[in-house]
């Protein structure tokens, strides 16, 4: 095809897009192992390279299984579907809201469109909708490329003589310089004298954009010699006991230029701000303590409609779905389990279990799956990783888009924690007020384990060689060690450092005579202190702790 066609309908056909697909499921299945090994942390946990891999074979999948076959509408719909319920990871929910955006761009676009227009719009809306999914946009990340490359695009299609080759291009290169300044946006980065590893897997994708629509390989000069790649973990908010005490949501009616306001101005009021919508309609959801002036930063942004606020301290738990909820009953808590072991944990707590952890973490399909799979009309979540959080969170809103169900995802980011909210569930009380405690129940444990650095990497604790043992507390890792016994002591110490009455420790694989040592130790040391210890089976952290 050539790559000058002026029009849509001549440039952008389903087999274009096909090939594109190829092009770059290919590309990202070259990359994948680079991306998940380039990373500065001394354990092999980042999978982002995977996880955009599989995130993206799901949607070209679901492109050539489409119905009607050869129908384009029906082939972007279930491209950007497909991508939504294959996302794993934060990576991965990120690129299926890149996709999705595109996608219905380009569904919405008469033939006679010029493709360079269109293909710059989409992705203007692409990132506009990457940015909306986080909670806290972080610059330095997978945001900034997109940004970068967007920019880049609508300048170029804004020139009279562009065409879609010269737009598709400028997006590539715009996206591969971005990437080499990611250091210059984060501290993290500039330390470890890395980019970002999101960032990477798009620039792949555009890349492979650029070759498919014009038959040119780009130049991959976007990481320097030296270095190497992270995938940072976006921010996200959640429900806590010790929080607002108010749920404050509505529509609301408003130009799309009114809602950067609206966010600034309910932002410090509390948490767990969500705005999404567009094209004059849009949905608000956020927990404050002063509902009048949620209300009223609402009014000033257009015409709030809908309101409903609800006070989580006097939740009895009463909700009212669509038909598929109301046939439901009960209340089910799906959680992802890292090991054999917290998984028979968990489901003899009455959990619907999911296999998960680093490395085979569950797609939004999955968790999807488990919790409409569960029969409840009410579900909690407990993701238990934090990359797995954003995969939970979309999960849980296309159940309840969908079949009306009533699901909360708990940001656990470890197994102990989800543990702890797992201790405290009551099926019996309020929705809300279950997830309240479940919530501070998980906050309130301190968590921690030990592992054995895979590479040579800086740690906070000082540089580490492969072979050492290292201490992680909140996923930090701070004891750099040459024993696992020196090292979990080190870790149990600080942990009760804070406080405590209950010591948690789950082992793992090769976890040998350690955790009767450490239960040893704590009866010399602390003896007022109560130990359960669980065999969890999970891999490279023979020792999981957790303090309450």
């Amino acid at each position: 095809m050539p790559y000058d066609e002026p029009d849509v309908r001549a440039a952008l056909d389903l087999g274009t897009l096909a090939r594109f697909c190829e092009i770059a499921l290919t590309a990202l299945a070259a990359a994948r192992e680079e991306i998940d090994s380039l990373n500065v942390y001394p354990v092999p946990d980042g999978d982002t390279g995977t996880n955009m891999f599989l995130t993206f074979e799901s949607a070209r999948d679901a492109l050539v299984l489409a119905q009607p076959p050869g129908d384009l509408a029906a082939g972007l719909a279930g491209f950007a579907r497909g991508a939504l319920m294959g996302a794993r990871g934060n990576s991965g929910v990120i690129l299926a809201q890149l996709m999705g955006a595109m996608c219905r761009r380009l569904g919405e676009s008469p033939p006679q469109d010029r493709a360079a227009a269109v293909v710059a719009e989409g992705l203007v809306r692409a990132t506009e909708a990457a940015y909306a999914a986080v909670g806290v946009p972080v610059e330095g990340t997978i945001l900034s490329v997109a940004r970068a490359a967007s920019d880049a695009a609508q300048r170029k299609a804004s020139e009279p003589r562009a065409r879609l080759g010269h737009v598709v291009r400028a997006a590539a290169a715009a996206a591969r310089e971005a990437l080499a300044r990611t250091p210059e946006q984060l501290q993290v980065l500039r330390d470890a004298g890395v980019v970002d590893a999101g960032g990477r897997g798009l620039c792949v994708i555009l890349d492979a954009a650029e070759t498919a629509v014009t038959g040119r390989r780009p130049v991959s000069d976007h990481v320097p010699i030296g270095t190497r790649a992270i995938a940072m973990p976006l921010p996200t908010g959640d429900l806590r006991a010790s929080g607002p005490a108010y749920e404050v949501m509505f529509l609301l009616d408003a130009a799309d230029a009114a809602i950067p306001t609206l966010k600034q101005r309910l932002a410090p009021l509390g948490d767990s701000l969500v705005v999404i919508g567009g094209e004059g309609l849009w949905n608000v959801h956020v927990h404050v303590d002063d509902v009048g002036a949620a209300v009223e930063a609402g009014i000033e942004a257009g015409r709030p409609h809908r309101i409903r606020v609800t006070h989580f301290a006097e939740q009895d738990g009463r909700w009212s779905g669509d038909a598929a909820g109301a046939e439901r009953q009960g209340r089910k808590v799906v959680v992802v389990a890292a090991g054999s072991g917290l998984a028979e944990l968990f489901g003899q707590a009455g959990a619907v279990v999911l296999r998960g952890g680093p490395g085979s973490r569950p797609s939004t399909a999955e968790v999807l799956e488990a919790i409409t799979g569960s029969g409840a009309a009410e579900v909690v979540v407990l993701p238990n990783d934090r990359d797995s959080v954003p995969v939970a969170e979309a999960a849980a809103q296309t159940a309840h888009e969908e079949l009306g169900l009533r699901v909360r995802v708990i940001a656990t980011s470890t197994q102990v924690q989800g543990l702890a909210a797992l201790a405290v569930h009551e099926p019996g009380r309020g929705f809300d007020q279950d997830v309240l405690e479940m919530t501070a129940a998980a906050r309130h444990a301190r968590s921690g384990g030990v592992t054995v650095a895979a590479r040579r990497a800086m740690t906070t604790a000082g540089p580490c060689e492969p072979g050492d043992v290292l201490g992680a507390i909140e996923g930090d890792f701070t004891v750099v060690g040459a024993d696992l016994f020196t090292v979990a002591v080190e870790v149990l110490e600080r942990l009760l450092g804070g406080g405590g009455e209950l010591v948690t420790l789950v082992t793992g694989q090769g976890a040998g005579d350690l955790p009767d040592r450490c239960s040893k130790h704590l009866a010399s040391r602390h003896p007022m202190v109560d130990v359960v210890v669980y065999d969890g089976g999970q891999d490279r952290y023979p020792l999981l702790v957790g303090v309450e």
